[in-house]
């Protein structure tokens, strides 16, 4: 009795189910405008390929990246050694010690001509002369010093630094390589990537900064079922170029990208008419888009991308068509 009394309720919540599915009006297929969408290639871009410059001439002495390595601000990625500002800390170092034994002199003979001074036997013009050439020993040796932090900090500034965090793109010198002051040792993008793309002229009016568009499969992978994303155009150039108007587009998720790959976008170059059908009533079977008719038939049908209003129908629907959801 208790399986017959669970087998009725389930019986008659079935029931209750489908009536209320056969109730659920039917849609009419009509005609809708929508953005006309264009499909165009972008390029992934850093925001800034910022160059790691050498601060000094001289050899490498060490490279410490290469390219695809992701540095952080401040991190030394290569040295440059001028051995000619070791000789001339060299030489320096024996001047400095030459003129401190000068210096050295000039205290004792000044000594000596102030205790003569104060004993009467001295004259004040020997004491003068005496301080005079301390002085000049003292200042002598304080430029000597001065010059010889001067090189010290030359060699210091041998290290590359990262001029910011991200990824080496380029790394055009070796060890051994002899560079100049400010030649490039690395090339380094910054982690923010935006797409940058190309429209030809006659689609300029339709391009403004703030529009959303559709970013599809990376690669250009023909095989590659489309999941289309939404991107926002950050900023149009105001020059156009042989022809072609320039946008970066902004989109979350595009750190994983290679510099200079490729990916289609669906640009809105104005206004059609089209039918568009609500999310819900396609649906995939073996790879094949179908809709359901209201008498219970199904067509094959081509989408197109995604509307405002749901799913734009290429072929295989007719206007005034009444569909159901599956």
């Amino acid at each position: 009795m208790f399986a017959k009394a669970v087998h009725a309720a389930a019986l008659f919540i079935s029931l209750a189910a489908g009536s209320a599915l056969a109730a659920e009006p039917a849609w009419i297929v009509r005609k809708v405008e929508i953005d006309d969408l264009k499909a165009v290639v972008a390029t992934v871009e850093p925001v800034r390929q910022v160059p790691a410059r050498a601060r000094i001439g001289g050899t490498i002495l060490e490279l410490k990246v290469r390219e695809g390595d992701r540095v952080a601000r401040g991190d030394r990625i290569a040295l440059v050694v001028d051995q000619k500002l070791s000789l001339q800390i060299q030489a320096l170092d024996a001047r400095i010690q030459a003129q401190q034994a000068q210096r050295d002199q000039a205290r004792i003979d000044f000594d000596r001509a102030e205790d003569l001074r104060k004993s009467g036997s001295g004259t004040q013009a020997r004491l003068d002369e005496a301080r005079t050439r301390l002085d000049v020993a003292e200042r002598t040796a304080r430029a000597l010093r001065s010059e010889r932090d001067v090189i010290v900090q030359q060699s210091a500034e041998g290290a590359v630094l990262a001029p910011g965090a991200g990824r080496v793109l380029k790394v055009p010198v070796g060890v051994g390589s002899v560079v100049l002051p400010g030649d490039p040792v690395a090339t380094v993008a910054t982690e923010d990537y935006i797409l940058r793309l190309q429209l030809p002229e006659r689609h300029a009016r339709f391009m403004k900064a703030g529009d959303t568009i559709l970013v599809g499969a990376r690669g250009l992978d023909p095989g590659a079922r489309e999941i289309l994303r939404p991107g926002k155009v950050q900023l149009v150039y105001p020059e156009i170029d042989q022809g072609r108007v320039i946008a970066d587009v902004e989109i979350a998720g595009l750190g994983d990208y290679f510099v200079g790959e490729r990916t289609r976008v669906h640009v809105p170059t104005g206004k059609r008419d089209s039918m568009v059908v609500p999310n819900g009533y396609v649906y995939r079977r073996y790879g094949v888009s179908y809709v359901k008719l209201e008498d219970g038939a199904e067509v094959v049908v081509q989408v197109g991308v995604p509307a405002a209003a749901g799913m734009e129908i290429l072929s295989g629907l007719r206007f005034g068509d009444r569909i159901v959801k599956p």
